[in-house]
């Protein structure tokens, strides 16, 4: 009768009335034209849904980099304001940069994140050391495209300290005059960053090493790592463009 709820067959299929019927299969239920409402349908129209949580590790590392942004901004900013007051002292030293070798460290910094990334998809198979040879690209783990990344990271690194030194020797220092005041900050806080990166790597490749399974707390620490590097990689592609390509 309508209006009465049966149950069949130990409890797996109930009659329902034909307007809550309609009601149900307007929400997805599993209805059919006699009314009959399977008991998993129903469960599942009533039931309480899953929430997935996003990872806090990786939430807290991308508000901390949000920060980071403001903070390199407020650098991005000095540096416009004192070119603007001295645009002439700019025109001068800027010709003393080396704009190739410049490009050349620019380029190695960038790669550096591919390789970066190709730890990052190694880290999210678990697999976290080489399965052939070291020449096979294509079964390097994560240990092996993070030293990569270490190795043109330090490389960048270098290059930006005989930057330096070359820029002393031809009298642009932190002291000498705005620019150089502007230049060595913006910069050389930017060479904090990537030698920061450079320490979590290997904190990365150490903790690889050190547990006997590599699980899915070690490849969340290895993405979030690759979070900080990428960030730094794309901070010193507006450095270059502001500081060596548009002098």
């Amino acid at each position: 009768m309508p209006g009465q709820v049966c149950s069949r067959a130990m409890g797996q299929i109930l009659t329902i009335p034909p307007r809550l019927a309609r009601r149900m299969a307007y929400r997805g239920c599993d209805v059919d034209h006699n009314g009959m409402v399977t008991t998993a349908s129903l469960s599942r129209s009533v039931g309480v849904q899953t929430v997935q949580r996003p990872n806090v590790v990786a939430v807290g590392t991308i508000v901390w980099l949000g920060s980071e942004v403001m903070f390199f901004a407020g650098l991005f900013a000095i540096y416009f304001t004192l070119r603007a007051m001295s645009p002439d002292l700019w025109a001068a030293q800027t010709e003393k940069l080396n704009i190739p070798f410049s490009t050349t460290n620019t380029i190695i910094l960038v790669l550096s994140s591919f390789s970066c990334q190709f730890g990052v998809f190694a880290a999210e198979r678990l697999q976290a050391r080489r399965t052939g040879k070291l020449y096979q690209l294509n079964k390097w783990g994560m240990v092996e495209w993070f030293y990569l990344t270490y190795a043109m990271g330090a490389t960048f690194v270098v290059g930006q300290i005989f930057e330096y030194a070359t820029l002393v020797s031809e009298h642009v220092s932190l002291s000498s005059d705005s620019y150089g005041s502007a230049f060595y900050i913006t910069t050389g806080f930017h060479g904090l960053h990537v030698t920061g990166g450079l320490i979590a790597f290997l904190l990365v490749i150490g903790r690889a090493f050190a547990v006997k399974t590599f699980g899915h707390k070690e490849a969340t620490t290895a993405i979030v790592v690759s979070y900080y590097w990428h960030f730094v990689d794309v901070v010193w592609i507006g450095l270059f463009l502001v500081i060596y390509v548009l002098k």
